[in-house]
């Protein structure tokens, strides 16, 4: 976007009828979750500090219930349902994050859960969900054939469907999480969030922007699956017809519309980055931070340690590819179940090189 004000200011009056969710709606999602999801950490990060010049903290979501922040959504949703859906049972299609956030939300309330993953799935993710209480079935390789066939099942069987990213509770869940940075570090003026389908970066996009008007929200994608940075070009959702990244819990075929529309209201920019700046991102949060981290948690680091976003360093200007971050950075790590069969591609040097 060449001027992300105007686009953004341009995108606000262009979203209509279109409800955006409100500081209102996640300041009353993280009461309703307050308790049941861990309150993460904000961690500064030395060695980024001494490279980049600037601060930069990261949001430990991988630390997170269930493994991701989507534990916050899923949450929020099932506290908002009634007694009679409850009874019905829930279920949803995901790449493996939100389906264990289903299944540890349903579990807490002892409601039946069904989960639609791709026949690709990380074992660490099925296997979670299952251990976690839910029903496990598999369909196709992308999102789009998991989410017919959740809807099959949940037209023959009753349940109702909880979308993984594209709804204002699910959203509203997972902008606690940009709530939690404001109020742990007020002086964050620049927020990097990873997208998916993009219920993560239009959460946090939505608290942040009414809490800290003049911060810049970037979000981060895999070059190999550009979804929410094709639609911000478009001006529109596109599907697209391939995915290539390692980083599966980044890789829908479409952004969502509502998040869509969010992302167009409030984010600054989105950036593409490319898999071999992912798993050095991994590997330096592993061995640097002590923080096990998913390929899809590590975008927003890959973004600083990758140069795509330049920071300013002591007394110089700003200098970015993209929203001009300054001094004060978060990075949020969205998750944290890894495959463990990727610890020694990880741990390599020669790999992560």
């Amino acid at each position: 976007m060449d001027n992300p004000g105007v686009a953004r200011r341009a995108a606000s009056r262009r979203a209509g009828e279109t409800r955006l969710v409100s500081l209102t709606d996640i300041e009353a999602a993280a009461e309703r979750i307050r308790g049941t999801v861990v309150r993460t950490p904000l961690i500064p990060d030395a060695d980024l500090l001494e490279s980049l010049g600037c601060e930069v903290r990261l949001k430990c979501e991988s630390l997170q219930k269930a493994g991701s922040f989507k534990a916050r959504g899923a949450c929020n949703f099932l506290a908002r349902m009634g007694p009679e859906e409850l009874e019905r049972g829930v279920i949803t299609y995901s790449s493996g994050n939100h389906a264990q956030a289903l299944a540890f939300a349903a579990g807490l309330k002892g409601v039946r859960a069904v989960v639609v993953m791709p026949t690709t799935a990380p074992r660490v993710k099925s296997e979670g969900a299952r251990r976690l209480g839910a029903r496990v079935e598999f369909a196709g390789t992308t999102s789009q054939h998991r989410r017919v066939r959740a809807e099959e099942i949940a037209a023959r069987e009753g349940f109702v469907m909880v979308p993984p990213f594209d709804h204002p509770w699910i959203i509203a869940g997972a902008g606690t999480v940009a709530r939690e940075v404001v109020e742990d570090w007020p002086e964050v003026d620049t927020l990097l969030v990873p997208i998916g389908g993009g219920g993560q970066v239009a959460g946090c996009a939505a608290a942040l922007r009414r809490l800290r008007p003049d911060a810049t929200i970037i979000g981060v994608e895999p070059a190999g699956a550009p979804t929410m940075r094709r639609a911000l070009d478009a001006g529109a959702p596109r599907t697209l017809e391939r995915i290539d990244t390692i980083a599966d819990g980044l890789a829908p075929t479409r952004a969502g519309d509502l998040t869509y529309a969010h992302a167009a209201a409030f984010v600054d920019d989105v950036v593409l980055v490319e898999d071999e700046d992912i798993r050095r991102a991994a590997r330096h949060l592993m061995l640097r931070r002590k923080l096990v981290v998913e390929y899809s948690g590590a975008a927003t680091v890959a973004a600083l340690i990758s140069g795509r976003i330049a920071a300013a360093g002591p007394g110089g200007a700003p200098d970015s590819t993209a929203g001009s971050p300054r001094r004060n950075v978060c990075a949020v790590l969205s998750g944290g179940n890894l495959d463990t069969s990727l610890l020694g591609e990880i741990l390599d040097p020669a790999a992560a090189a």
